[in-house]
């Protein structure tokens, strides 16, 4: 099969197209044939070798962690899918080739397009996760910086379906795209608390920081500490203001056929040919990404 790996690690130019064998499946694993994949900021942190501590890597590598596309084949112990079933979930092996691996999918509703349904788990799971460990309510206020990210986007309506006020950080390019999502749009950098003290006057009760980028001591400024707040994107400053890092949860199969049932809008910011993975890690690690961004084998 046609696949993207990298044998070392790098920038964008180390991704290239390979042959790689057909995986099979194991008990309990489903192969599918990949008709979308999503692209994920770890992706290209993984590729750099910024995070060969927390995924060691063994090379070749072929990332990404989701994908949408058709089951090829079956496991052991696998029940209720067959070939032919239209899945989308998280993958146990690289996303960024014709076939992987999964074993937490859940079926394809039909009114959901394959880029839509591979840009869920990731972003789903993720946005679902921190809201919990927020315990977002309604009357909250909660603070989202990358609201209209990948991640962001999700997160906003998933904040908002909760009662909550969120108000989101993002390039003004972004704002009515938010505002679209039910989120308050404010532009990040320099004033920032300013910005976000002029539309929250009664303060934010709660954190969530899907973008890193020098986002942290702002949110502890506005906060007046650090309970609340959690970033999925700036580790090294959770860790010098003790700010709680969230970077994995659970996946279930139920998880994932309540987000493709909850009516999210899933925002595509732009698809790639499998061949051009490079680019893609270009155009995602430049941000104002607004939505996700897909590889096509």
């Amino acid at each position: 099969m046609e696949a993207i790996v990298f044998d070392r690690f790098g920038g964008p130019e180390v991704l290239h197209v390979a042959q790689a064998e057909v995986p099979r499946p194991g008990p309990g694993q489903i192969r599918l044939r990949v008709r979308s994949a999503g692209v994920n900021p770890v992706d290209y942190k993984i590729r750099s070798g910024w995070l060969e501590q927390v995924f060691p890597t063994t090379f070749p590598r072929i990332l990404g962690w989701e994908a949408s596309g058709v089951v090829d084949a079956v496991g052991a112990d696998v029940t209720g899918l067959a070939a032919g079933d239209e899945v989308f979930g998280f993958t146990d092996t690289g996303a960024y080739a014709e076939y992987a691996l999964a074993t937490v999918v859940a079926r394809k509703p039909a009114g959901l397009g394959w880029d839509e349904a591979a840009a869920l788990p990731v972003a789903g799971e993720t946005a679902q996760r921190v809201l919990d460990l927020l315990a977002v309510g309604a009357g909250d206020t909660l603070l989202l910086h990358g609201a209209s990210g990948g991640v962001g986007g999700v997160a906003v309506q998933l904040a908002v379906a909760r009662g909550a006020t969120v108000v989101g950080t993002a390039s003004p390019a972004n704002h009515d795209h938010l505002r679209s999502l039910g989120a308050v749009p404010v532009a990040y950098g320099d004033g920032l608390a300013d910005r976000v003290r002029a539309v929250a006057p009664r303060g934010v009760g709660a954190v969530f920081d899907a973008a890193g980028q020098g986002a942290l001591p702002v949110s502890v400024e506005l906060r007046g500490g650090t309970d609340r707040i959690v970033t999925i994107a700036d580790g090294v400053a959770a860790r010098e203001l003790g700010v709680p890092f969230s970077a994995d949860g659970p996946r279930t199969a139920e998880g994932l056929a309540e987000l493709a049932s909850a009516g999210l809008r899933i925002t595509v910011a732009q698809t790639f040919p499998l061949a051009d993975a490079g680019k893609a890690h270009e155009q995602l690690a430049g941000g104002h990404t607004r939505g996700k961004i897909l590889l096509h084998p």
